[in-house]
């Protein structure tokens, strides 16, 4: 007990009008029960909801949470993520979505993972989808949860090593990130748009180092999820972004990564064609048929052409 509660946490929310789940993120975190020490930071990217009264108002009710409110003004998912880097306190620094809740025992079971795994240098927990109005789409499958930040690799722990952590439940080691710096402010979300990348960007850095990245299945979300996310229209929108986002990773860093890039889009569309084929065979026609539609959108945007 003694070693974990000298692990310092630093939990990182950066929101952009999302009044509608803030409050009740914030009241999640805040009903932990910790012995350890932490500090939580809200990084308000230009909301122009209300915001700033609600963690106003969680600040007076929650003296007890070791809260800072903090404005950060250049718009970007990005530049939001460097200022919590840059303002962050902790030896661990984790990153939740402010439609995100967490369990009551989320910090302390995510001290004791950091303590059972001295190696572990990054962490993804699992993500669950929460679907306000209480509808699956009958397009889920596993291979497109990720589309709504939805991640499940299983009870066990294990690591991350062709895939990646998911950026809704994610944390890093203060090591690491002084070795692979801040996030890439030419990609991710900014306003409205869905262009990302940053988080793939980064673990590759992260990779590069030769650090550890855990799956912790006990470090738990629950992901808020509209009925607007699940639109055709929306999860179009998103393809194309995967796709723009891959094309300016990649080129930023040669012309041959693009053109790798582009070779395992073809593996990718293999990979797709052969699932269309046997949820086809199996009756579950509208899966295969959402990765056929997310997998064009993701190829027209990573070769430049229009949505």
């Amino acid at each position: 007990m003694e070693n974990f509660i000298r692990i310092m946490l630093t939990i990182i929310i950066c929101t952009y009008n999302r009044d509608k789940y803030l409050g009740e993120t914030l009241k999640r975190l805040a009903a932990n029960h910790f012995n350890g020490e932490w500090e939580l930071l809200l990084i308000n990217n230009n909301s122009t909801d209300s915001t700033a009264e609600i963690c106003s108002t969680f600040a007076k009710e929650n003296s007890n949470v070791p809260f800072r409110y903090i404005i950060e003004p250049a718009q970007g998912l990005s530049h939001a993520r460097n200022r919590g880097i840059k303002e962050a306190n902790g030896e661990w620094l984790v990153f939740l979505d402010d439609d995100a809740f967490v369990g009551k025992n989320y910090l302390e079971r995510l001290a004791q993972y950091i303590k059972e795994l001295p190696r572990m240098d990054a962490f993804g927990g699992r993500i669950y989808p929460f679907f306000e109005d209480g509808i699956t789409p009958v397009w889920l499958s596993k291979w497109s949860a990720s589309w709504l930040s939805a991640i499940d690799k299983g009870d066990e722990v294990c690591l991350f090593s062709k895939d990646y952590p998911i950026g809704a439940n994610m944390g890093f080691s203060r090591k690491i990130t002084d070795q692979c710096g801040l996030f890439d402010t030419s990609l991710g979300r900014s306003g409205k748009n869905l262009i990302g990348g940053e988080e793939k960007d980064y673990f590759n850095r992260v990779k590069a180092q030769n650090a550890t990245i855990y799956y912790l299945p006990e470090i738990m979300v629950e992901h808020c999820i509209p009925p607007s996310r699940t639109t055709d229209e929306y999860i179009a929108k998103l393809g194309f972004g995967v796709g723009i986002s891959e094309r300016q990773r990649t080129l930023a860093i040669s012309k041959l990564e693009y053109g790798k890039r582009l070779f395992k889009e073809a593996i990718k569309w293999g990979g797709t064609l052969v699932l269309w084929l046997r949820y086809t065979i199996v009756g579950q026609v509208s899966k295969g048929d959402k990765l056929i539609s997310f997998r064009t959108k993701v190829t027209r945007g990573l070769i430049g052409l229009a949505q």
